[in-house]
């Protein structure tokens, strides 16, 4: 059994980050959750950005759906993805049928453009419910002053939330309020609260990458080395203790008696960004049970092929992961202020992906509709 597939005796599910067509057409997904026991897909606007943009993959289909009339380079975004999304969750239906709901999701973000609109954003996210119609779906909203009532309402109405964009153990807290508070009003409604799945993903290597360079600025060389590479999984440690008190005493107890499940840790950003740093410690380091790890693919290649297992990772040295968090203050390294600018960035850097997205599909737009031939393939300015 290779190390992907033994983490669910650890209780942590394996989900992909990533998604294009061809994954799905050529049984590439079906065989990493045969192989590896992945139990779900992740999928944001850069990674949509770089499946329809820098591929022809996408080109033939683009081309029909311009032969039943000429939308805009939004309209095409939406329904290639859309596509996507539903094929992927029809592969991964037995999944989430064998777990009971637990597994076998696959997300589709909001757009970003929205993410500080709390109206538009619950809009958006029913409309792609709607539009997907797939129960395996889960609409991303991001953890941002206006997404988090909107993750409230979402959670209420019956949609399955990945609530994203998590940074602090703060936010996190507010992510865990924000769905409970939603199963609370959807039981008083007389919905049922066993149909409902919610994660909250919680970013791991952008927090290294923040505080490594704030840390380069310190003049205790010494310390700086003995943090560096500490951080975010110290903050992970932290948010899981969080995970296990707020799911426990009585007001959980009575949504879980009418068959409520907890609404998991997924830690996101897995990816060793730094070349320094072991290629698979943001999976090793961070293994719990009820817990998920979305993974790119690289990071998941790098674990079936050398990664180390040790259960109930995510729990041990909680005081040496205080004392980490402890000193990086004491430094002058503030984790609340990287980690509110993180979310700032998150939402910029998905922006940004849409809008080159969008200017990708309509200069091939401008093109297929001039006439020329459909497999060509577009440059465009990056």
């Amino acid at each position: 059994m290779n190390a992907l597939k033994q983490l669910e005796t650890c209780g942590q599910s394996p989900w992909l980050d990533y998604l294009k067509r061809s994954l799905i057409h050529n049984g590439e997904l079906e065989r990493l959750i045969e192989r590896d026991g992945v139990k779900g897909v992740t999928s944001n606007p850069s990674i949509f950005e770089q499946a329809i943009g820098h591929s022809d993959e996408y080109a033939d289909a683009i081309q029909q759906f311009l032969g039943e009339g000429a939308p805009a380079a939004a309209e095409i975004y939406e329904h290639l993805a859309i596509a996507d999304i539903r094929a992927a969750a029809d592969v991964l239906r037995p999944v989430h049928v064998r777990t009971r709901g637990r597994d076998g999701y696959v997300s589709l973000e909001c757009s970003p453009y929205l993410a500080n609109d709390t109206e538009a954003t619950v809009a958006e996210a029913l409309r792609l419910w709607e539009a997907v119609a797939r129960s395996n779906l889960m609409v991303k909203v991001p953890a941002t002053p206006a997404g988090l009532p909107a993750v409230r309402r979402l959670i209420a109405g019956g949609l399955n939330i990945n609530v994203t964009l998590l940074f602090s153990v703060e936010a996190y807290e507010q992510a865990v309020e924000a769905y409970i508070a939603g199963l609370e009003a959807l039981l008083d409604a007389g919905g049922d609260v066993s149909s409902i799945a919610s994660v909250a993903s919680f970013f791991v290597s952008r927090i290294d990458t923040a505080v490594d360079k704030r840390l380069d600025g310190l003049a205790d060389g010494q310390a700086a080395d003995r943090l560096r590479g500490k951080a975010a999984i110290a903050n992970a440690k932290m948010a899981y203790d969080r995970y296990k008190a707020l799911f426990s005493g009585s007001r959980w107890q009575k949504l879980a008696s009418a068959g409520a499940q907890t609404q998991r840790l997924l830690w996101a950003s897995t990816g060793a960004k730094n070349p320094a740093y072991k290629d698979t410690i943001y999976v090793e380091s961070l293994i719990g049970a009820d817990t998920v790890n979305t993974m790119p693919p690289a990071t998941m290649d790098a674990f079936r092929d050398h990664g180390k297992i040790e259960p109930g990772a995510i729990e041990q040295d909680l005081a040496d992961a205080k004392t980490t968090l402890s000193e990086l203050t004491e430094r002058g390294v503030s984790l609340d202020e990287i980690t509110r600018q993180l979310v700032e960035d998150g939402v910029r850097q998905f922006s940004e992906a849409f809008d080159k997205l969008f200017a990708s599909l309509e200069k091939r737009r401008r093109i297929l509709l001039d006439g020329q031939r459909p497999g060509l393939r577009i440059q465009t300015n990056r």
